[in-house]
């Protein structure tokens, strides 16, 4: 095996898992080593009970992501959750809808057919989805969620022809597989602006991914039950020690599926939204106590893909929309 270990390393990859957890000196453009991000902020009444909750609690909350669609919110929702971001100085990201587990197929909900439903399916599915980041970005919006590798280079091909502006993002979604640094590299070299790494990977696995890219990983250390419900709050000061720049995620283990969310839903998700925060308060206090004392980012800080206030809206033939820069 030592012949195809001297391959890796000669591609710049690592030699195998890092066990001895190095420390990553990769940062933030602000310099900074962890951001956190509250998922699951599934429209404009949890976006404000996030930044109450966050408020009251002196809770530091770079950025939040949705993950019901930007279909799923209207014109109206869609300012709003816009100007409030901006307002905020906190980066909203929004998932760039639908994937092959929303339709008809029967192989995403097949026993062994769960690694399928996060694919764009079709291509008047790709269709949909770009068009979601097109109106995302004509509201303000400058980060969606991707979960397909064709959906990502299909983007940043729009995104250099100038039909998406220069600085939308690229955030890759949790159902993305990334378990391992050559599959986070091809991604990075694709044009991803974040990873979203597996959640169950171990520190040497993440610490040998981080070694392979430069982009912030997004890291969750509270994971969702229908990924595994880890709870991974003690492990914090170490995450953040070989994997910065990184955001850490706060989700919540013990907690229904509200994909797609609405008023049907509003009660439970507007609770999830407050109880993220607290567990980012937990894991923040837990960092604290340990003596280890990375840095972070000011809100509003270089690298954030915080909404825009001025945003030329599309016309009724979703026409491209232009950069806008925050005053």
């Amino acid at each position: 095996m030592s012949g195809v270990r001297d391959a890796l390393a000669a591609m710049g990859l690592p030699r195998g898992d890092l066990h001895e957890l190095p420390e990553s000196t990769k940062r933030f453009p602000d310099g900074a080593q962890y951001r956190v991000e509250i998922p699951s902020t599934e429209g404009p009444a949890c976006l404000v009970a996030v930044l109450h909750e966050a408020e009251r609690l002196d809770v530091r909350v770079h950025r939040v992501s949705q993950g019901s669609g930007v279909f799923m919110l209207t014109d109206e929702e869609l300012d709003e959750v816009a100007a409030l971001g901006c307002s905020a100085s906190v980066e909203v990201s929004l998932f760039a809808r639908p994937n092959a587990g929303w339709d008809t197929s029967a192989t995403a909900v097949a026993p062994a057919g769960g690694g399928v439903a996060a694919a764009v399916r079709g291509q008047e599915q790709l269709v949909a989805v770009l068009e979601d980041a097109r109106r995302a970005a004509a509201h303000g919006i400058r980060s969606v969620l991707l979960a397909d590798v064709g959906a990502l280079s299909a983007f940043a091909a729009l995104r250099e022809a100038g039909e998406l502006p220069a600085g939308m993002q690229a955030k890759m979604s949790v159902m993305l597989p990334i378990a391992n640094p050559a599959t986070a590299r091809v991604l990075e070299q694709m044009g991803a602006s974040t990873l979203n790494v597996t959640p169950d990977l171990s520190l040497a696995q993440i610490a040998a991914i981080r070694a392979a890219v430069d982009c912030p990983l997004d890291v969750y250390v509270e994971v969702p039950g229908n990924l595994g419900g880890f709870v991974r709050l003690h492990e914090i000061p170490d995450l953040v020690r070989v994997a910065a720049p990184v955001y850490l995620k706060f989700g919540v283990r013990n907690a229904p599926d509200i994909y797609p969310s609405g008023g049907h839903l509003e009660a439970t998700a507007l609770l999830l939204s407050r109880e993220r925060v607290r567990r980012t308060r937990l894991g923040l206090e837990l960092l604290a106590r340990s003596g280890y004392e990375p840095s972070t980012s000011e809100l509003g800080a270089a690298g954030l893909a915080v909404p825009v206030q001025e945003a030329l809206r599309t016309d009724a033939q979703g026409s491209s929309p232009e950069t806008s820069t925050r005053p």
